[in-house]
């Protein structure tokens, strides 16, 4: 996801976003641990995502204060 997508999105929408990706995040890391995913780079890219979600919605929050 790319940090211009999400600058278009609302703060409702993004903290949508980041608690989808939370449960995402915990669903793979549960996956690891019962040793059923092949990918583990997937794991980094959702906290990047979380992040760059975070990043954006205390931009937007700093922009209206």
């Amino acid at each position: 996801m790319k940090a211009n997508e999400l600058q278009a999105m609302n703060a409702a929408e993004l903290q949508d976003k980041v608690s989808e990706l939370k449960e995402e995040l915990f669903n793979l890391r549960f996956q690891l641990a019962t040793g059923q995913l092949e990918n583990t780079m997937v794991i980094k890219g959702v906290k990047r995502d979380i992040a760059r979600c975070l990043t954006v919605l205390r931009q937007q929050e700093q922009k209206n204060a």
